[in-house]
């Protein structure tokens, strides 16, 4: 992880799980995280597919635009909606973090690279039916939240719970991943990674 604020979010994340696969959404205290709020966001199922529930001020503000209540598909630019909708069905079905990396650009041209992390939540009952994001940019460009993001652009994606990897390898292989086995380690910010066909793997993302 590069960004702070997907760093924070996921040992916050973390924290309130304890030793479950999810915490649920009433253990979220937005106190406790009260200056990561303006880049969270809130998805949920709807009749239409996957939604936001919440956006913050910060997310809304990258795309010029009120987010609550539109489709999570619409922030990604060409065929990667119907995809980054099947991903995020993903965590919610599995209940598995995922982070996205992607580039934001706007209609003339400009790009921002940003990170997106979207964390399982629980409801009272146990099911798993929200997710909780972060949207991050990397950089601070002049033009940023006054020149509006169009779309993102996907340019790889990292699942945070090696012991669930196997439910995306079932998948049909994602245009915008890079597909190609490769074996190694490497040390990262959450401790050992790997990589397994087209998904790099951070070891330590689960707890037993």
């Amino acid at each position: 992880m590069r960004s702070e604020t997907t760093t924070e979010l996921f040992r916050y994340w973390n924290t309130i799980r304890g030793k479950r696969d999810l915490p649920r959404r009433d253990e979220l205290e937005p106190g406790d995280i009260r200056a990561l709020l303006p880049n969270l966001f809130i998805l949920e199922h709807d009749r239409n597919g996957i939604s936001f529930r919440l956006a913050g001020t910060h997310v809304c503000a990258l795309f010029g635009l009120e987010l609550r209540g539109r489709q999570f598909g619409m922030l990604w630019l060409n065929a990667q909606a119907a995809k980054t909708q099947r991903v995020a069905g993903q965590v919610m079905t599995h209940r598995v973090p995922v982070m996205l990396s992607a580039k934001g650009r706007t209609a003339d041209g400009r790009e921002v690279e940003v990170e997106m992390l979207l964390l399982p939540l629980a409801s009272t009952e146990g099911a798993s039916d929200r997710i909780l994001g972060a949207l991050s940019p990397l950089s601070r460009p002049y033009w940023l939240h006054a020149t509006s993001v169009e779309g993102l652009d996907v340019t790889g994606m990292k699942i945070l719970d090696p012991d669930r990897t196997a439910v995306f390898r079932e998948e049909p292989p994602v245009e915008y991943v890079s597909a190609r086995t490769e074996s190694g380690t490497g040390k990262g910010l959450l401790g050992e990674s790997r990589r397994v066909r087209h998904l790099r793997i951070l070891e330590g993302g689960r707890r037993a």
